[in-house]
């Protein structure tokens, strides 16, 4: 890591106890999917426009100079995936561990953060046809980070997300979530955090809009606005020295050094003669790929794949994996940087490619690329970047990936700073 992945407050359940609602009624995960079906006016039937969006596109503001703004708490909300009280849920969710899909939940955490990102922006909504609308398109741009305890999640317990607008620029905002579990009642178990990035873009999803500055009144408002300054200026210096733009600083060198060696067979005086040290597997030898079709099925509000889907995909595919590689079922502890690129179109063939990139003691790292492929050209264009880690049990013997070629190498690297 090259900076500090401090990105959460010190001590988020005092902040999330004084913005929890004080409704006895939760919205369940499945409301908030159709209220917001119902604010941007989706085709619930593909190819079947139900609102005239060209009526909005005049009311999308460029700039923030006449937009209200809004407090963190007007944009706080929860929601509940009710397994406890709706079992046929648990058909949805459940795995054969008899826990919960984690790749479920990454799907209402996309959905959530849209969610939350609607409600901060709500004062530019309009009447349109005796309905409440829209103008702008809030799309998720990027998973900043998902930390997740330690703990299992229970496929008949209820799930809370909950969750506010924590920082806003001039058309992105950080999304700050959590996710609860109900093991009694009224006895709420923390699974885990996440920070979501998301942008605002006009009603045809063709530039950027406006969104609602954030009023900073209190002193606990504005050290959680500082953090997501701080985490703008992250992300910022993480681009500049992607090793796309900059080589690898003095100790990564030394360690792509050392690792090399230690394949060379020094009895033949040659760079070629390659060995696998003891207890390693080549880099190489961990792909694991899977293509998808992209179907009407899984779109989203704006009739493009929906970004959950995709993480799921990923991550499915990510974690089978982990399990390979270290012949055990393994456990996801964070889930790191998953950059939304450019959106997938309906009719698409997705090519996910997923590598073990980097291991350290029983710690695995796994990098997912998503490409689109053109079936007239034959092209490959990049559309998200994931990376996973998992862990698996402290007792279990896991050998150590191994890069064999200089790409391999900087795909360690990679790896090692989204750790």
């Amino acid at each position: 890591m090259l900076l500090s992945k401090f990105k959460f407050a010190r001590n988020p359940i005092r902040v999330w106890a004084r913005y929890a609602s004080s409704s006895s009624t939760i919205p369940t995960m499945h409301q908030i999917r159709s209220s917001l079906m119902d604010l941007i006016g989706y085709d619930k039937t593909w190819g079947e426009k139900v609102l005239d969006k060209e009526l909005l596109v005049n009311h999308v503001k460029k700039d923030q100079s006449s937009l209200q703004k809004h407090r963190m708490t007007e944009s706080f909300a929860e929601a509940v995936i009710p397994l406890a009280d709706q079992p046929d849920l648990r058909n949805r969710y459940g795995n054969f561990q008899h826990t919960v899909r984690f790749g479920r939940l990454l799907e209402d955490l996309d959905t959530m953060a849209v969610h939350i990102s609607y409600l901060h922006n709500k004062s530019q909504n309009l009447i349109l046809n005796g309905r409440e609308v829209s103008p702008i398109v809030i799309v998720t741009a990027l998973v900043d980070r998902i930390e997740v305890k330690e703990t299992a999640i229970h496929v008949d317990k209820n799930i809370k997300l909950s969750g506010f607008t924590s920082w806003v620029g001039k058309s992105s905002s950080e999304i700050t979530m959590k996710l609860e579990q109900e093991l009694a009642p009224g006895v709420w178990n923390h699974v885990l955090e996440a920070k979501f990035l998301v942008c605002a873009r006009d009603t045809n999803n063709m530039g950027s809009a406006a969104m609602n500055p954030l009023e900073i009144v209190t002193s606990e408002e504005k050290a959680i606005n500082e953090l997501g300054e701080r985490n703008k200026f992250i992300r910022h210096k993480e681009t500049q020295s992607s090793l796309l733009n900059l080589p690898p600083n003095n100790v990564e060198s030394a360690l792509i050094h050392e690792m090399f060696k230690k394949t060379i067979d020094m009895n033949s005086g040659s760079f070629r003669a390659r060995i696998k040290p003891e207890n390693t597997v080549w880099m190489e030898e961990t792909l694991l790929k899977n293509v998808i079709i992209c179907f009407p099925e899984q779109r989203n509000l704006y009739n493009k794949i929906f970004g959950g889907f995709l993480m799921r995909q990923a991550f499915e595919l990510a974690w089978t994996n982990a399990c390979l590689f270290s012949k055990t079922t393994t456990r996801c502890s964070v889930v790191d940087n998953i950059s939304f690129r450019r959106p997938v179109v309906i009719g698409s063939l997705l090519f996910l490619t997923s590598e073990v990139v980097y291991t350290e003691a029983n710690q695995i790292q796994v990098k997912v690329l998503a490409q689109t492929v053109d079936l007239k050209t034959n092209h490959k264009e990049t559309t998200n970047d994931f990376y996973f880690k998992f862990k698996v049990p402290a007792e279990h013997s896991m050998p150590q990936v191994w890069p064999k070629t200089y790409a391999e190498s900087m795909m360690l690297i990679d790896g090692k700073r989204h750790w």
